[in-house]
């Protein structure tokens, strides 16, 4: 199988629409009934060798359960730790359809789950409650399937380039609200926010951090790619190197994104290791700008010339 096979935005645009949205009907459970973790590290899913995961919850409930996307067989299944499962195809529902489904398997596990705001986050449409929305109803099981199996390739690089750092750093997660594939390292250093800060904002950012990740593109960079950003950007990030010569610094929300475009790295030589020389690339550019103890947070057995170097799977 390709390393990283072809994805263009807008061959599967409708379906990413819809299945965005199912998504953050999931993710929107999982923030109600899961315990509260440091920068949000409850709510994100993680990869399966199906599809995605909620990771067992339930604390708030007082059953525990799971929700997973199964995008081989097309199903959501929510199953109770005690052995009952229940599950219904994803195909041909629009988001209303979905969000009456799931509360219904939910309900028939013996579990109540209110969603304190059941309507998108931060989408066009984030004032349309999910029960009204009939308008999403594309979800495509080959394009569904395409994006999961984009996922998990880029989630395994991800993680080889996680390996190389000692310090506090999350896991490799989704996050269904941006529609991201994320790692984040962090100094250590607190970083005070302004009175503004919106409380997500405010808790996700308040150590100095270096993000990196992926995402399949939206109306503003309407490409997938890797990226990665340094908070807060130090002064002069943009003007340090990146590898390799196709990655470029992006200007974006008052800030710059370090970008690696997917269909770029697809046409290197060594397409994996063209990705793990651009995330470390962008690690030193933002941590050396920030003065971070970059040998001393470095961890054993971490990315080394010779993995940069190595052949492409």
């Amino acid at each position: 199988m390709e390393l990283f096979p072809p994805i263009p935005l807008a061959e599967w645009r409708d379906c990413k629409e819809t299945l965005h949205r199912f998504e953050q009907v999931v993710g929107k459970i999982r923030l109600a009934a899961s315990a509260r973790s440091n920068h949000w590290w409850n709510v994100p899913f993680h990869l399966t060798g199906r599809g995605l995961t909620t990771r067992p919850m339930g604390q708030a409930t007082g059953h525990a359960f799971t929700i997973d996307f199964d995008f081989v067989s097309h199903r959501l299944v929510a199953a109770a730790l005690g052995g009952t499962e229940v599950s219904f195809s994803l195909s041909g529902r629009s988001v209303a359809s979905f969000h009456r489904a799931t509360m219904e398997a939910l309900a028939t596990l013996g579990v109540r789950v209110e969603i304190p705001v059941p309507r998108p986050f931060g989408l066009p449409d984030e004032f349309r409650p999910f029960v009204e929305d009939t308008e999403h109803a594309a979800y495509d099981p080959v394009q569904a399937n395409r994006y999961w199996r984009v996922l998990s390739q880029v989630a395994l690089v991800l993680e080889e380039f996680a390996a190389g750092f000692s310090g506090k750093a999350s896991p490799v997660h989704h996050f269904w609200h941006t529609f991201d594939l994320a790692h984040t390292r962090f100094s250590g250093r607190h970083v005070p926010q302004p009175p503004e800060a919106d409380p997500i904002s405010r808790e996700a950012y308040s150590r100095e951090a270096i993000s990196f990740g992926f995402w399949f593109g939206d109306d503003e960079f309407p490409e997938p790619a890797f990226y990665s950003y340094t908070a807060p950007e130090p002064p002069g990030l943009p003007e340090r190197p990146l590898a390799p010569q196709s990655a470029d610094w992006v200007a974006r929300r008052g800030g710059h994104l370090a970008v690696l475009r997917y269909d770029a790295a697809r046409a290197e030589a060594a397409p994996r290791a063209a990705v793990l020389s651009f995330y470390d690339s962008a690690y030193q550019a933002g941590a050396g700008r920030a003065g971070w103890d970059v040998t001393g947070l470095a961890c054993p057995g971490g990315i080394t010339d010779q993995h940069l170097s190595a052949p492409s799977a």
